[in-house]
């Protein structure tokens, strides 16, 4: 008898669908207000989840789905950053 383990599912903040948590890129408030991303999926802070896509980065910011996700407001800096780090990751 095999043992199925179960899949953690994360929802996307852009398109609001529900996936595969290692599909997703984890964006992580630190401690002290800073906006990283978090390749490792493993590091301390609140996280939000975003598809591995601009269009679904552009619709959380259009949306505000980071604001929502934190609680709290997002710098334009903040985006800007995370845009750059995107990008470096290869989100089409």
């Amino acid at each position: 008898m095999s043992v199925k383990r179960k899949v953690p599912m994360r929802q996307c903040i852009g398109c609001r669908e529900m996936k595969n948590k290692k599909e997703l890129i984890r964006i992580l408030k630190t401690p002290e207000n800073q906006f990283v991303i978090d390749a490792t999926g493993k590091k301390n802070g609140r996280g939000a989840y975003l598809c591995k896509s601009m269009s679904c980065f552009e619709a959380a910011v259009k949306s505000r789905g980071l604001e929502r996700s934190f609680q709290c407001a997002v710098p334009k800096e903040a985006y800007e950053e995370l845009q750059k780090e995107m990008r470096n990751l290869g989100a089409e």
